[in-house]
């Protein structure tokens, strides 16, 4: 075996996606000392989207100070790309659900005011495109606040600028989307999702999502049904149907929101990564294997989350694929049916969560190395 490539997504919690790749590749080298590794920190459009495009592009980061999603600043961040061309950016760091305390968790009152100032801020670079992953929201307000921080205008029935957040929507009649920023026309701005849910009803953003936001069961209903009137108000007036669009419900309605009022193009997170680090040319280039991996590895991990997402391009090239994981959940060996030949969960022993957390760069590595023993042992 002379060269692999590693591209693991972070490790919730406990390991970013850099720190995974180093691992794995630690682990390899324990037992190859001249294997070429290249490394492809991934992500599916979440936290670290920034962190793993910059890391592997070499870009940048730049610092810029945002509404939060409690209305008070915080200081987020965006990443520049091939010399400024691109900007990316994830809604986490302006309206993400870690800025808002346990206790404070209320989908009603939180905004994405601050990721519309994060686009703006985007914008001031002159950049060309506009990559905005979407995961991680404390927000179910459908994008109004980022729309409002555009310029758009979100009118009561009285004609008065309706207040940020889902209830501030609750009294929303018209929409006037004149005052958009008008260097938006110029840009494309690509969105980086990796959930398929529709905005409203019950595989919506409210009922699935809006709960682990601090949302009570008497709020469900609510909720839904202001994000079904904001889809009808913008249907009639912007003209886009936006209710069913497959990841419209991501980030609490953002996903809409950003095709409604900025004509943005909804892609798979994964294979936006794996476009702009051109994973695609290091498999031209060869590979004896590709090593991915992630927190968990389940169901969901089938739709298209990163060791599912980076097995299909390897597929292309007939690379076979290996996954390591934290642990197994339900549904995981329904990844070998998508382009992953094996995998391995890195818990060495039973242990609690925070062991597992604590000791996960190690046990990742020590497993990279094991895997590593087999393949050599099996070699000619």
């Amino acid at each position: 075996m002379k060269r692999i490539i590693v591209a693991p997504d972070s490790f919730k919690e406990s390991l970013d996606a850099s720190q995974a790749a180093e691992a794995i590749a630690d682990g390899f080298k324990r037992v190859f000392p001249d294997l070429d590794i290249v490394k492809f920190p991934m992500s599916d459009g979440g936290e670290g989207l920034v962190r793993s495009l910059a890391a592997v592009s070499g870009g940048r980061q730049l610092k810029c100070r945002v509404t939060g999603p409690l209305g008070t600043p915080v200081d987020a961040f965006l990443g520049l790309l091939s010399e400024g061309a691109i900007c990316v950016i994830e809604m986490a760091a302006a309206s993400g659900l870690p800025l808002v305390p346990p206790e404070q968790r209320n989908p009603f009152l939180t905004t994405t005011y601050g990721t519309g100032e994060l686009i703006k801020c985007a914008l001031n670079t002159g950049c060309k495109k506009i990559i905005v992953g979407i995961g991680g929201s404390a927000t179910n307000d459908g994008g109004a606040g980022m729309a409002q921080a555009l310029g758009a205008r979100l009118l009561s029935g009285t004609g008065k600028e309706i207040a940020l957040g889902a209830k501030g929507l609750r009294e929303l009649s018209s929409v006037e989307v004149g005052g958009l920023d008008e260097r938006l026309k110029d840009v494309e701005i690509v969105v980086a999702v990796d959930v398929k849910n529709p905005l409203c009803g019950p595989s919506g953003a409210s009922y699935v999502y809006a709960p682990q936001k601090g949302a009570t069961p008497e709020m469900l209903p609510v909720l839904d049904q202001i994000l079904h009137n904001f889809a009808e108000v913008i249907k009639r007036d912007i003209g886009k149907d936006v209710k069913d669009i497959p990841g419209a419900g991501a980030a609490g309605g953002l996903g809409a929101g950003l095709v409604a009022f900025l004509g943005a193009d909804m892609r798979p997170g994964v294979e936006v990564v794996l476009e702009v680090v051109n994973m695609e040319k290091a498999l031209q280039e060869g590979a004896d294997l590709v090593v991915t991996g992630e927190g968990q590895l389940n169901r969901q991990t089938t739709f298209g989350k990163v060791p599912v997402g980076v097995a299909k391009l390897a597929k292309n090239y007939n690379v076979p694929v290996l996954a390591l994981v934290g642990s197994l959940g339900d549904g995981a060996e329904l990844v070998l049916a998508h382009g992953i030949d094996a995998y391995f969960s890195t818990i060495p022993r039973p242990m609690s969560l925070s062991d597992a957390m604590t000791e996960a760069r190690g046990n990742l590595a020590d497993t990279a190395e094991q895997c590593a023993r087999v393949i050599k042992m099996c070699q000619p």
